[in-house]
């Protein structure tokens, strides 16, 4: 199987969620399996399909800080994707690819993040469902949806980690513990700069592209102008509008 990359670009939280979209439809159609890194400009938050945007997301924050937001096709919490911190990760191809085990498909992508930070030092392990860990903290997580008979997985990379602006957009029920679960993640989620300070954000990214072509027939491409087109319908007809991000 012939693998498709796509180079890292940055979009808008709303196109990037349609990207994913209009790319899964290519693959269900017969394209190319396909692989693609890409960040975020302007700073956004996802949400997971099932959650509420207003209980989990400081919609008043975003806007003071000009952070977008975005609801999600797969599950999962809310996350914040930092336009400098960090890189960004969808793998889209036909399900019968993929291990049918929902854990054994998160074992095998994650493992291609894994094999990455290996090559840069660092001693990375495979969290189920969907994390990754280095030195006993996470460094990255996933999520993933079946739909149309095509797997797509997406996730996130920390470069680099600022927990305290990660909180000023998400709510917390209760405010009085708001200190107490800020000193919580700053505990328990790290970044490659914090464990190697010396990998710069190209390097990291070079490594990510290594590691997910390992073993694999690739060749490096674009989004064709029908996935453009499509992506453009997708994010105005969808991810742009309050019905889908404030269907819950």
């Amino acid at each position: 199987m012939n693998w498709r990359i796509i180079p890292y670009s940055e979009n808008d939280a709303f196109l990037n969620m349609a990207i994913d979209e209009a790319v899964g439809e290519s693959v269900a159609a017969g394209a190319q399996p396909t692989i693609r890194f890409y960040g975020w400009k302007p700073s956004a938050v996802s949400i997971g399909y099932f959650q509420s945007l207003e209980q989990e997301v400081d919609l008043k924050r975003c806007s003071e800080l000009g952070v977008d937001f975005v609801r999600r096709r797969t599950g999962g919490g809310a996350v914040y994707h930092d336009n400098v911190g960090e890189i960004t990760y969808s793998v889209m191809g036909k399900q019968e690819m993929f291990p049918s085990d929902i854990l054994a498909s998160y074992r095998l992508i994650c493992g291609w993040i894994c094999d990455s930070l290996a090559s840069l030092g660092m001693d990375a392990e495979f969290k189920p469902i969907n994390d990754i860990a280095v030195a006993g903290k996470k460094i990255s997580g996933n999520a993933q949806t079946r739909r149309g008979g095509v797997l797509l997985q997406h996730g996130t990379v920390l470069h680099s980690v600022d927990v305290d602006r990660m909180f000023s957009v998400l709510r917390v029920s209760d405010e009085k513990i708001k200190d107490k679960m800020i000193a919580n993640v700053k505990e328990r989620v790290t970044s490659i700069t914090q464990q190697k300070p010396d990998v710069s954000r190209a390097l990291a990214l070079h490594a990510l592209v290594q590691g997910f072509t390992k073993g694999k027939q690739f060749e490096t491409g674009q989004l064709t102008p029908a996935e453009l087109a499509r992506a453009g319908q997708l994010a105005a007809e969808r991810y742009l509008t309050d019905g889908w991000n404030c269907m819950r």
